[in-house]
């Protein structure tokens, strides 16, 4: 079996385990060895599937192959991280739930460290970059093009032909429209539907949404 671990010992990160759990009963081969956390001490439980085996200065120590899931929900957050470990024997590979419907597995394009939660689709000719969350019940529609550490939140939907770039946030039940391009940084808010072209680093609320300034 290979050897993985989670990053982040919170919700999240059990909710991962989960994942892991299921990706076994369903012919995968991870053999899950525990979390790594900065903010619990080294043997906290965090769930029936381990304890926190150390922090940051722990994992860049490892010396054998071992794969992680960065399991933060903060995409921000995730990017950090993800520029501190420049160990070479951490992998970050695709956790993606057997419950995902694939409308045609020959089209899709995928980096790394990528999770997929419970009953998701994504459509034809779709490409994702690396270290993005797309959560449970998530749509992708065809001809979709997603950069890097993205949250797409529970029950997001994406029209198709959309193009998305890096650290954005799209909220629980929010939609974006077909044909829209989605820059860097933007937060759309839960139940808001996106119509028009966002700024980038901005939070846009309603339907439709409009540009929101705290």
């Amino acid at each position: 079996m290979k050897k993985i671990a989670i990053y982040g010992a919170g919700g999240f990160g059990k909710e991962v385990a989960c994942l892991i759990d299921r990706i076994n009963r369903n012919g995968g081969d991870w053999e899950l060895i525990g979390f790594f956390d900065d903010t619990k001490p080294v043997g906290s439980v965090v769930s029936r599937y381990g304890s926190v085996l150390g922090n940051m200065d722990t994992l860049l120590q490892v010396n054998h192959p071992l794969a992680v899931a960065i399991a933060i929900n903060d995409n921000k957050a995730v990017r950090r991280l993800r520029e501190l470990i420049n160990n070479p024997h951490i992998t970050f590979p695709n956790l993606i739930d057997p419950s995902l419907f694939l409308v045609d597995e020959q089209t899709l394009i995928m980096g790394e460290g990528n999770i997929i939660q419970n009953d998701c689709m994504i459509s034809c000719d779709v490409t994702i970059g690396n270290f993005n969350l797309i959560n449970d019940h998530v749509v992708v529609g065809h001809d979709n093009r997603i950069g890097d550490f993205n949250g797409l939140m529970p029950a997001a939907h994406l029209s198709g032909g959309i193009t998305i770039g890096d650290n954005n946030l799209l909220g629980v039940a929010s939609v974006v429209l077909q044909g829209m391009t989605i820059g860097n940084g933007v937060t759309l808010g839960a139940n808001s539907v996106l119509m028009t072209q966002p700024r980038d680093d901005s939070t846009y609320l309603g339907v439709p949404a409009k540009k929101f300034d705290f």
